[in-house]
């Protein structure tokens, strides 16, 4: 079975930008199509938000700049890019709430690993090792 849809989380960071590189190189060679997903976590933690996905209009500047950048990088390939914001509490449960989704459809999962250390890991946790162990998609980190 061939990828169809490969979600590719993004932040910003260099191995974001690395896991978008994977990504293009696996949707090129599955003719699937990418979903740059972003989580913005600027929302409380008492907030009745849930991972909701942003209309473009009330995306934040950061979130269109790092998206617009993805897509130019994606359709130079000739590869279909889909950008997503999502807001929440946490990217990593906000992330894997929107792979786990049925309805979204995801095959593959590509994140960066920023490495930021054990002690930053201890009290902050891990994005990349949290989707890895609860997304129900082939997870690929990237470093």
């Amino acid at each position: 079975m061939s990828l169809k849809r490969i979600m590719v989380c993004l932040d910003g960071s260099k191995n974001s930008l690395r896991g978008l590189d994977k990504a293009i190189s696996f949707a090129t060679q599955s003719d699937a199509i990418i979903i740059g997903i972003h989580s913005d976590t600027s929302f409380s933690l008492f907030s009745a938000v849930r991972a909701p996905i942003l209309p473009e209009s009330k995306w934040k500047k950061e979130a269109k700049v790092l998206l617009q950048v993805a897509k130019k990088k994606v359709e130079k390939n000739d590869i279909e890019f889909q950008g997503v914001v999502i807001a929440g509490h946490t990217s990593g449960i906000d992330l894997t709430t929107f792979a786990n989704n049925p309805g979204n459809k995801i095959d593959q999962i590509v994140i960066g690993s920023r490495g930021m250390g054990f002690p930053k890991e201890l009290f902050f946790g891990s994005t990349s090792n949290f989707i890895l162990h609860k997304a129900k998609a082939p997870v690929t980190i990237v470093k």
